[in-house]
């Protein structure tokens, strides 16, 4: 199954597949930034598809990915578990809690979670 734009909790969200390629680049995530202008404002990224270093914040990968969403005003939403990464880095604990308290960037376990935030700010 491809990425594919859907309405979810009355916004238009692309749902990446678990099953597409990794985002191992930044050019990678700028694809998902361009494929947002069909209509999207959230591209909704599994855990699963990011590149190991998004998660090792001294790799600076997880930050430049951010600001990129950022900068074009699109929400990001990281779906699934990353509680093996969290069990090991006090930085990413604290960025995760930042990011969930914000309104561009989150980290979510499940897409019943995705849908609760997404209808929050509806």
């Amino acid at each position: 199954m491809p990425d594919t734009l859907v309405e979810r909790a009355g916004a238009q969200v692309l749902m990446c597949d678990p099953d597409g390629p990794p985002i191992a680049t930044l050019e990678d995530a700028l694809d998902l930034v361009g494929a947002v202008f069909q209509g999207a404002d959230t591209v909704a990224v599994p855990a699963s598809r990011l590149d190991e270093r998004f998660f090792s914040l001294g790799t600076r990968f997880a930050g430049e990915i951010m600001q990129k969403f950022v900068n074009y005003r699109l929400r990001l939403a990281v779906i699934g578990d990353i509680s093996r990464h969290l069990e090991t880095s006090p930085a990413l604990r604290a960025l995760v809690r930042e990011s969930n308290s914000a309104g561009h960037i989150w980290f979510v376990p499940d897409l019943e979670t995705f849908d609760a935030r997404l209808d929050a700010v509806r």
